[in-house]
Parts: structure tokens; sequence; C-alpha cells
């Protein structure tokens, strides 16, 4: 006969954290400039996407849903600032003059990773690439309406109606 004791009680779910996940990292010095969601359709509609000097950076996580604004690259903000290097160098390769960042409305992901963007550029002393912010984020972009719809990827109507965030 096996004498097993009773598994243990499995603990609680921890209260969440009252720190924030970027207070892991240094607290960003630059302050990126914001370009509007105007200048970036025109971009868009001018430059095919293996010609572009700029490029996308849509930083939400948890939230990636709905649609990103066409051509961009997913980078979860929570994850950015350790492979920043790496991030910059690859930019750096593709010929990037631009990199815009956003999240949902860029006014707490994205503006935080363009700065840490920025002020790697600006360690490294280059003075060819600019880090910049998408104003109003991703929820802008969708209430501009059709015409900024219609340049996005995987855009879903019924993820914007739930959100109350579009049409």
């Amino acid at each position: 006969m096996c004498d097993r004791q009773p598994a243990p009680a499995q603990p609680q779910e921890a209260a969440p954290s009252a720190t924030p996940w970027w207070a892991a990292y240094p607290e960003p010095q630059s302050k990126p400039a914001r370009i509007s969601r105007e200048e970036v359709l025109q971009m868009l509609k001018t430059k095919s996407l293996g010609e572009r000097d700029f490029i996308l950076v849509d930083v939400r996580r948890n939230d990636f849903e709905g649609g990103t604004v066409q051509g961009s690259i997913n980078l979860p903000a929570q994850s950015l600032y350790p492979t920043i290097a790496s991030v910059y160098t690859v930019f750096k390769a593709a010929g990037v003059k631009k990199a815009i960042f956003y999240c949902g409305s860029s006014s707490g992901r994205g503006p935080r990773s363009a700065a840490w963007l920025a002020d790697h550029i600006s360690r490294v002393g280059d003075t060819t690439m600019e880090s910049l912010i998408l104003e109003g984020g991703i929820k802008g972009w969708v209430n501009a309406g059709p015409e900024y719809v219609e340049w996005m990827d995987g855009y879903n109507a019924e993820v914007w109606k739930k959100l109350d965030g579009g049409h």
C-alpha cells in the first residue's frame, strides 16, 4: 500500500502587481515627435512595401486584434527594450529612415517604445534615422474613417464595434 500525501493546495491567484511592466527598464530620455495619420497615409499611398524607407511598428500585445496599419510589424512593447539594439540594426540594414510606433491610442506603449529607439539612435550617433509616434494610435486610425480602414491588414469591424472604437 502506498502512503500518499495529499497534494498541496493550489495557491490562490496572485493579486496583480502594482509595479508596471516598464518599471524594469530605464526611463526613456528622448521625446520623439508625433506624425499625423494623414502624413502616414500619404506615405503608404506613394511608396510600395518594397520601396519604403519607413517602417510602422505596432507595439500592442494582448490587445493586438481588429487589424493593423497595412505593412506594420508587431513588436510588443513589453519585450522591446531588451532587443532594441537588434531592432535598430535590422532597421538600419533595411534602410529605414523613419520608424513609426503606435499602440492603441499612442499615449503609453507607443511613445515609450519610440523613445527607447530614439535613445538608442542618439547613443550610436545616427543622424539618418528618426523614431516617431503615430498620433492617435490604431484607434485614431480606425476612427478616421473608411479611407484609413482600407489601409489596414486584418481589419475586423466586429472587434472595433465591441471596443466601441470604430465603424
